[in-house]
Formats: structure tokens, sequence, C-alpha cells
């Protein structure tokens, strides 16, 4: 009875190890894929609140400190690098929202 337990707890540890490689493989996916769709809510949030600002206010924001003064927009400026440019206030500008943990190495610095 002892020789049939060692087979089955070599069959254990295998199962586990699978189960935990599995977990470890998929686990970067999921944060990228979730470090992804912040970014786009980001996007999503900051074309909401410039359309709102316009249907209110007749034109568009003049800046993205003022849709987050006034309209209550949050950036966490440590980890996302907005750009945002307007050229006439009755133009949709164009926002583009970058994500700095992404980008590798020095080839970008943030001001702190």
């Amino acid at each position: 009875m002892h020789i049939k337990k060692i087979p089955m707890l070599f069959f254990s540890i295998f199962l586990f190890l699978i189960l935990l490689l599995s977990i470890l493989t998929l686990f970067p996916s999921v944060l990228s894929r979730t470090s992804r769709e912040k970014q786009e809510t980001l996007e999503h949030a900051l074309h909401y609140a410039n359309i709102q600002c316009y249907a209110t206010e007749g034109r568009y924001a003049p800046s993205i400190a003022y849709l987050e003064e006034n309209y209550g927009v949050i950036i966490n400026h440590h980890k996302y690098k907005v750009f945002y440019d307007s050229w006439a206030d009755n133009i949709m500008p164009e926002i583009t929202v970058i994500n700095l943990n992404t980008l590798k190495g020095d080839a970008y610095e943030t001001e702190e």
C-alpha cells in the first residue's frame, strides 16, 4: 500500500507545478491587458469630458488642466502623459494618452 502512495505523490506535485507554471505564465498578460484597459478608460473619460464641455460651454476645453479643474477628470500624471492638441475652440482636439510604465529605458523622463 505504501508503494502506491509514492506515484500519487509525484503526480500531485507534478499537477501543482503545472498549475503554478500556468498561473505565472498568464499573470503578466492579465496585468498588461488591465493596464491597456485603464489607459483606454482615461482616453474615453477625457473625450467624454471634452464633449460635455462643448455641450455646456459651446467650445472645447482649452487644456487638460481645464478638464481636470472643471469637469472632474482625474489623471495620474506619474503613470500617464497626456498630449492635448487643440487649435480651435470649435474643432475637437486630438487627445493622446501614453502609459509611462510601458516606455523602455530612458527614452522618456518625467518632470518631478
